[in-house]
């Protein structure tokens, strides 16, 4: 069973910065959505095996990063220059499979729990 932890959520002002953890029961294929209240689940990042391949919504293009520690089965988002509109409960989603769009949904096999990350103006 693949289990996913995330970790550093919070409460954050308008510009500041903030990094989110994923830790895995193993080493995936990893990706990073959000969800505000009323609105959809949302892509927001997704990295290959190797971190060779990292994919971005436009909306969060430039302010985060996506990256991976292989040796700790960890996958961590950088979030810069955060907006009101970054606040959502963003989730960690991994893939055993080595095809599918890692920026589609459907391309995951597990979900983590979610951690709240909320901006203030």
């Amino acid at each position: 069973q693949v289990q996913l932890v995330e970790s550093g959520g919070g409460l954050v002002q308008a510009g500041d910065s903030l990094q989110l953890s994923c830790a895995a029961s193993g080493r995936y294929r990893m990706g990073w959505f959000r969800q505000a209240p009323g609105k959809e689940r949302d892509f927001v990042a997704g990295i290959n095996w190797g971190g060779d391949s990292r994919y971005y919504a436009d909306s969060v293009k430039g302010r985060f990063a996506i990256s991976r520690d292989n040796a700790q089965n960890t996958v961590y988002l950088q979030m810069n220059s955060l907006k009101p509109d970054d606040t959502a409960v963003y989730y960690c989603a991994a893939t055993v499979s080595w095809k599918g769009d890692l920026r589609r949904a459907v391309s995951y096999d597990y979900w983590g729990q979610g951690t709240q990350v909320t901006v203030s103006s």
